[in-house]
């Protein structure tokens, strides 16, 4: 029988009814008890994190997750950690850059209903997260939700209180779990590189998302203020004519002091392609700008805190480790090699 340590966070699966709305309250023993039935296929030992809701996730409890499941990590088969789902794709996006190589399943799950009320989808998450961290075959992180099993790097919330409340985004799901089977769509390949563990990141990063009429000024202060700004562009990515002067003075100023833009965009699926259109094609040449392409908002987030921690300053190493693939999180490296 498989050994699997559950880990707590709070979140909605934990919550309980108050007079000022829901609030996390159970730990994950109490959670453990509404489902009594995993222990017929798995042995589970619990820690808990935090309890908070998941609005208040933070790199620094993300840190407290890493280091839980680094110091239990030879004692157990699998982990799952229960979550709110307001930030969980950021969690299972950080997870997979600050737990790299895991041949042990790291399983992420929560729900739209708290677990003690009539007609809760967190049992049958639960259930399902267990039994996918109790299959031979999983490795790696991953989000488990409504059925899906979903790269941790490919989640999105795209519900707000639909079960079926995570897609996976330019990415078909890992697999899928009916009626307690597990059904793969992506081949076994088995990770053979070491585990890797890292306890920080870095959070000097910001969104600007572009609007119809947005003030170029706003370029200053966040050049003031964060080394990596992400640019949450239009359609394919490209930079507003009423931008483009300030944009040039800001990254010529700002480059030599090792900060730096990358470019997204707004659009959910189908990623970025900054040659396509005059707008995007020349700055990218001029700068040599960091493009998400087909990653997630969250994925790119987290994974620039990441090599920023990591690669303090030196641009042409987070370049180059940005485009290398991490639990299928980037699919259009090669157009950067």
């Amino acid at each position: 029988m498989k050994k699997i340590l559950l880990l707590g966070t709070g979140g909605t699966i934990a919550s309980i009814k108050t007079e000022h709305g829901l609030k996390p309250a159970l730990t994950a023993p109490d959670i453990l008890a509404y489902v009594p039935d995993v222990k017929d296929f798995c042995d589970i030992d619990v820690v808990q994190v935090c309890n908070i809701d998941s609005t208040n996730m933070r790199p620094e409890i993300w840190g407290k997750i890493v280091s839980a499941i680094r110091k239990n990590y030879d004692r157990y088969d699998g982990f799952v950690l229960t979550h709110g789902t307001d930030t969980m794709a950021y969690t299972s996006a950080a997870l997979s850059y600050m737990i790299q190589n895991s041949r042990k399943p790291i399983v992420i799950t929560g729900s739209q209903k708290p677990i003690n009320i009539d007609g809760t989808d967190a049992k049958t998450n639960l259930r399902d997260s267990l039994l996918y961290a109790c299959d031979d075959y999983s490795e790696n992180v991953s989000l488990v939700f409504d059925g899906n099993v979903i790269a941790g790097t490919r989640a999105k919330k795209m519900m707000a209180r639909s079960f079926n409340a995570f897609y996976s985004v330019n990415f078909p799901v890992l697999a899928r779990i009916q009626d307690r089977h597990i059904i793969r769509y992506i081949p076994y390949d088995p990770i053979r590189e070491p585990v890797k563990f890292y306890e920080e990141v870095s959070d000097s990063i910001c969104i600007m998302k572009l609007i119809p009429g947005a003030r170029p000024e706003m370029l200053s202060y966040l050049f003031e203020n964060y080394d990596c700004i992400v640019i949450e562009s239009f359609g394919v990515g490209g930079i507003p004519d009423a931008l483009l002067a300030k944009f040039y003075d800001e990254m010529e100023k700002w480059a030599e002091k090792g900060k730096f833009i990358v470019m997204a965009t707004q659009v959910v699926n189908e990623g970025s392609n900054m040659e396509i259109y005059q707008v995007g094609q020349r700055i990218k040449q001029d700068f040599k700008l960091i493009e998400a392409y087909d990653m997630t908002l969250e994925a790119t987030i987290t994974k620039l805190m990441w090599l920023m921690q990591e690669y303090r300053g030196e641009y042409d190493k987070i370049r180059e480790g940005f485009y290398r693939p991490v639990n299928y999180d980037i699919l259009c490296a090669f157009e950067e090699n």
